[in-house]
């Protein structure tokens, strides 16, 4: 089995997780007769200082070509004063719309070595297992008209009836693969598209009906997220408010650094930490290569649907927190601090040992 893996490290600590993940790849493909073909190229702000521009059409004809795409993270202080179209989070955008990646898949996911580390209490917390699907090519982030001038700022919130489809029959069918329970969020009470949304959900659901879908409001739902996370399976929701709840979602966990993501389309998946680039402590090893490293479990179960490969990433994620390593961002007494390359160097012998045993 080989495949075409474009990375796009990017910028700030982007560099240094996208090598632990590559790491990573390697040694769990030696397990499972598995070769990968790697091809690195620029985006974003480090994209601009060389092309004076984010994403070059290199670049996307590179991701095109691929199988999987790997992406470190994008942006910084240094290229906040850039127009918008040139911006490096403007690459990010760009690319999710020209792959077609219309489903973000957030998990929100405790690791039990790490309860202590939430902001929310133990019993709040302990055995929260939930996944937040954001739609990611529609929305008020590509909707127009749009602009501003001295006088009003103005964006369009719009959705297609096929966009919200086949984001709600994704929903459902991971469902079916979980606890068979969708919360589809949206701000009905208000918003007419929020509840064109809620229609189009609820007809989808017709031909799922041995999944339970419950509707909610957004505002409510942050409040759940915080108050009761247990309660939630398959969480859907549009662009702008999945970019919302995600990170609410995100600090269950106790660290952005933790938080995985796939965005997935009809025929191309890319994934990526959701931690951003950390610029001020980009260079030292502090970054912590988790997330990174359980994006690329998430590349093993969805785009190669490698199960038993995606179990044991994750099997020694949890072996390697549970030999007390952490990094900065996870750090708590009586643990060992440990740089990025020891915390990736510590989860590699994990994962032979555990494939061994």
């Amino acid at each position: 089995m080989n495949y075409k893996i474009t990375l796009l490290p990017g910028d700030g600590i982007g560099v240094e997780v996208t090598a632990s993940a590559v790491e990573v790849m390697k040694k769990v493909a030696s397990f499972y007769d598995m070769e990968f073909e790697f091809t690195e190229k620029l985006i974003g702000g480090c994209s601009y200082d060389a092309f004076e521009n984010p994403l070059t059409e290199d670049t996307l004809n590179t991701c095109l070509d691929s199988d999987a795409v790997f992406l470190g993270a994008v942006g910084g202080y240094k290229w906040e004063s850039l127009p918008h179209h040139l911006k490096p989070e403007a690459a990010l955008l760009r690319l999710r719309k020209e792959l077609g990646l219309y489903t973000n898949i957030r998990p929100a996911k405790i690791y039990e070595p790490l309860i202590d580390s939430s902001s929310l209490k133990r019993e709040v917390v302990n055995g929260v297992d939930f996944v937040v699907l954001r739609e990611l090519t529609g929305g008020i982030y590509f909707g127009n008209p749009r602009g501003f001038d001295d006088a009003h700022g103005f964006n369009t919130m719009i959705y297609y009836k096929e966009e919200v489809v086949r984001i709600a029959k994704m929903a459902f069918e991971i469902a079916r693969l979980r606890n068979g329970k969708v919360m589809s969020v949206d701000k009905a009470n208000v918003l007419e598209v929020s509840q064109f949304w809620r229609n189009v959900v609820t007809e989808v659901h017709k031909d799922y009906s041995d999944v339970q879908l419950s509707h909610m409001y957004v505002d409510n739902a942050a409040m759940q997220i915080v108050r009761n996370p247990k309660q939630f399976d398959v969480i859907l929701t549009s662009n702008l408010f999945g970019d919302i709840l995600s990170d609410i979602a995100g600090m269950i966990t106790g660290s952005l650094g933790m938080l995985p993501s796939a965005s997935i389309g009809e025929k191309y998946s890319l994934y990526e930490p959701v931690h951003g680039s950390a610029p001020d402590i980009a260079g030292q090893s502090k970054a912590n290569p988790l997330a990174a490293i359980s994006s690329v479990a998430m590349m093993f179960k969805y785009t190669f649907k490698n199960n038993p490969a995606s179990e044991l990433i994750e099997a020694a994620i949890t072996k390697t927190l549970d030999d007390g390593l952490r990094t900065p961002d996870i750090f708590s007494e009586g643990m060992k601090l440990v740089s990025t390359n020891e915390m990736t160097s510590a989860l590699l012998n994990n994962i032979e040992n555990i494939y061994k045993s």
